[in-house]
């Protein structure tokens, strides 16, 4: 049986004209601490009314303390799905084949493995919905059966939108998706007023330097932790944060055993998640991204946006967005000397440090905002609907 949500505040109307053409936005899950793919569908279901289609929002679970509950941009609908196979499994396609039917669902757009794959194939096989995979990253937490199941499925969606070109090529190579179906659509953001930005968050003549990202390994905290110490050799008057839910506590232990290990605790804070990510990234003078895998990093274009100099490793869509040498520097992942170096490069020069923000806020404004993103989004939307 399929449920809606309830929530907090006054329920959500449902997505604004019933005439509009219906977008459901299929995802696994939405956990205690909502991720990046979360926030964007989220965000996307939030913007499609502005731009004449209709959203949903269908989930396979939903955690009893998820912020989800708060605030939501459109009906969101529960299908408890715990195995995508077997009696229970044939059931809920059933279930989701009247569900899409009765709403009237013309366009399916899936997020994560579960339901590219099984509720892309029940719209695909037994409704006349068009099908979108949404792919975010280069399929770092697939099992063997997923990697086995994309490259069976590959013609299953009629259009597929990678977060980035590299993930783009990973769909084409690895999966062996049709290059025509593979679409690149950056995510896009609101511009903030710079003259905020600008106004002072610290104190004075103190350099911060800080990351952005949930406390997981992927995230390459440990390899921050490392160059930072490395930094403070040269730069005593350095502070470092990691701003970010916890999502594995064993590896925020390991962490902060490390900090303690290297003698930084005074110039190494873990802040935990922000409610104000720009008001936090205001009282920065550097953004580094340390991550061991990347779709398309979300905080790097806020960072861009805040005119603040970049330091990336060089994985995923991050080439994608920060120009080496121009915005920031790339580096390679797993290597905390090459971060450290980066970084005291940036400190040792103020001035380059400035034209390097300013010319990745310039970047941010020409490819990674709202309207670019969505007039993508919605143009593919369109081809797909008129295609008979």
């Amino acid at each position: 049986m399929i449920t809606v949500l309830p929530f907090e505040d006054s329920s959500p109307k449902d997505a604004n004209s019933p005439d509009l053409p219906h977008v459901l936005l299929v995802l696994d899950q939405f956990p205690k601490t909502l991720g990046g793919g979360e926030r964007i569908v989220l965000r996307l279901a939030a913007l499609l009314p502005q731009y004449g289609y209709r959203a949903s929002i269908l989930a396979f679970a939903v955690h009893a303390d998820s912020t989800v509950f708060k605030t939501a941009p459109c009906p969101i609908y529960v299908l408890p799905l715990q195995r995508t196979y077997g009696v229970v499994a044939l059931r809920a396609s059933i279930v989701l084949r009247q569900f899409l039917r009765t709403h009237h669902v013309e366009i399916v757009q899936t997020f994560f493995e579960s339901s590219d794959l099984w509720a892309g194939l029940v719209a695909k096989m037994m409704s006349p919905a068009k099908l979108i995979w949404s792919r975010r990253d280069m399929g770092i937490l697939r099992t063997t059966k997923h990697r086995m199941a994309y490259r069976l499925m590959a013609g299953l969606p009629d259009a597929v939108f990678a977060v980035s070109e590299r993930v783009r090529r990973h769909c084409i190579e690895v999966d062996g998706i049709d290059p025509d179906r593979v679409v690149t659509i950056y995510n896009g953001l609101n511009l903030f007023d710079l003259d905020e930005l600008l106004m002072p968050g610290r104190a004075t003549g103190e350099l911060v330097i800080t990351t952005v990202g949930n406390i997981r390994r992927v995230k390459g905290h440990d390899i921050f932790v490392r160059a930072a110490a490395s930094v403070l050799g040269h730069y005593p008057n350095v502070s470092f944060s990691v701003a970010g839910e916890v999502l594995e506590s064993d590896y925020l232990l390991e962490l902060n055993d490390l900090v303690r290990n290297l003698n930084i605790s005074d110039h190494f804070h873990f802040v935990g998640g922000v409610t104000d990510l720009r008001q936090h990234l205001s009282s920065a003078d550097i953004f580094v991204l340390p991550s061991r895998s990347e779709g398309f990093s979300n905080a790097i274009v806020e960072a861009m946006a805040a005119s603040l100099p970049v330091v990336a490793t060089n994985v995923g869509g991050n080439a994608e967005a920060v120009i080496d040498g121009v915005s920031g520097f790339l580096v390679p992942p797993e290597d905390p000397a090459a971060l450290a170096a980066a970084i005291t490069r940036v400190l040792s020069d103020p001035s380059r440090a400035k034209a390097m923000g300013l010319a990745g806020r310039a970047l941010a404004a020409e490819r990674f905002t709202t309207e670019a993103m969505m007039s993508r989004i919605t143009n593919a939307y369109g081809e797909l609907i008129s295609r008979k």
